[in-house]
């Protein structure tokens, strides 16, 4: 009896949208309008390159970043929540799928220390550059049309799905735990037994009930959470039964 539960990260684990958060690194912490103005629809990890190159260009450092990504709140009842999966390993198998991207994940987890509750990270690969300037690029290529350019959430998950399989895992059941438009895709490839959990009042939610509106409902069960704590209420029971 094994579950996966697959994580979003901006505006689920913390309570802000890491891309947005760097700017307050930026000269008296904002963007210039030209800057602001140049991000197109599906074209979001292409405008944070942009940006990153104009913080390099106005001196902001590796380490000044990481002190500011550093005090990113955690959303409420999160830190409870991941202490909890941590202690239940052998039961909970854990992967963030994020159009964030990898230094920023890696240093919030890292600072935290819940690193070790992750078993793998999805996101956009970043780097330091030899002259200190951040970059990034898509996580991979993909067919879908719903999904921005870079990451169709849906097939890193079937990905990982049938990699487990490869090797011998299958899972009990998968828990979704989301709040984005970006994670509608990954939550209609979810069975009956799945349950996706959208944060309340945010875009998922909304969109989950839309589609029951128009009588086309996601075939896994749906259960809204605003605080962790609800999630680890639902992961207690999961492990009872």
């Amino acid at each position: 009896m094994k579950f996966l539960l697959v994580f979003d990260f901006d505006h689920t684990i913390i309570d802000e949208n890491s891309d947005t958060w760097i700017v307050k690194c930026a000269p008296e912490r904002k963007l210039p309008n030209g800057l602001r103005n140049s991000y197109q629809p599906g074209h979001w990890t292409e405008y944070m390159g942009r940006v990153f190159v104009y913080l390099g260009d106005s001196g902001v450092k590796e380490d000044e970043m990481k002190k500011t990504m550093t005090t990113i709140p955690f959303t409420a009842g999160m830190i409870d929540l991941l202490g909890f999966i941590g202690e239940n390993k052998e039961l909970f198998d854990c992967i963030i799928v994020s159009d964030s991207n990898t230094v920023f994940i890696d240093w919030i987890l890292k600072a935290a220390d819940f690193h070790k509750v992750f078993d793998e990270v999805f996101t956009n690969p970043a780097a330091f550059s030899s002259t200190g300037y951040l970059t990034v690029q898509h996580f991979h290529a993909h067919h879908c049309a719903k999904c921005p350019k870079n990451l169709c959430k849906r097939k890193v998950l079937k990905e990982f799905l049938d990699k487990q399989l490869e090797r011998g895992v299958s899972y009990t059941q998968i828990v979704y735990i989301g709040d984005g438009g970006n994670d509608l895709c990954p939550v209609m490839f979810l069975k009956k037994n799945d349950i996706a959990m959208p944060r309340q009042g945010y875009t998922l939610e909304k969109r989950i009930s839309q589609l029951a509106q128009s009588l086309s409902p996601v075939q896994c069960s749906v259960l809204v959470w605003s605080s962790a704590i609800d999630i680890m209420s639902y992961l207690k029971l999961l492990i009872k039964e």
